[in-house]
């Protein structure tokens, strides 16, 4: 478990390689129709403590955020979009079963005035050289809170120098 205290003084995130983000999320379109969109709300924390339970998944880290009174998500940061895919797609883990349970509601939503919830997701592969980051005075956060923390020379004072910098892998490749 990462610190979750302030790290003082400029930091940068330790990530190497690409950087794999998922923002997953749901809008109650219908207050009045909990039965449709309580099981969405709860089934993401049910999927972040099964994924917690094993790190071998993939999944580094996690915030859940509010968008607004109606709009919840989460930005998750994984290890792959391999290990992304085999999470989503495994028929034994929690979100594919999820998944096959809110689409048996939907086949049996007869409402001629939309549905009751709406689901969201976007996934982003930004490749080594394509993100950087700084924090300062903030504890593990985002890519950092995924990664670690490292004091901002280490991969350069200025934002041209972070998204320049290469991992060792790369610069030996």
């Amino acid at each position: 478990m990462l610190r979750r205290r302030p790290v003082p003084g400029h930091t940068t995130a330790a990530a190497e390689g690409d950087a794999v983000v998922l923002l997953i999320g749901m809008r109650i379109n219908h207050f009045w129709a909990p039965h449709a969109w309580l099981p969405v709300m709860l089934g993401m924390p049910r999927m972040l403590r099964e994924l917690s339970k094993d790190p071998s998944r993939g999944l580094l880290w996690h915030v859940l955020l509010t968008a607004s009174p109606r709009t919840y998500y989460v930005v998750q940061y994984w290890e792959s979009k391999e290990k992304l895919y085999a999470y989503a797609t495994d028929p034994a883990l929690k979100h594919h079963k999820a998944w096959a349970a809110f689409n048996r509601r939907l086949r049996g939503d007869s409402t001629k005035s939309g549905r009751h919830v709406g689901l969201w997701h976007e996934t982003y592969v930004a490749a080594q050289g394509a993100y950087e980051s700084i924090y300062f005075d903030m504890p593990p956060f985002g890519l950092a809170g995924a990664t670690g923390v490292l004091p901002l020379e280490r991969r350069g004072r200025r934002a041209a120098d972070r998204f320049a910098y290469r991992s060792r892998t790369e610069k030996a490749g």
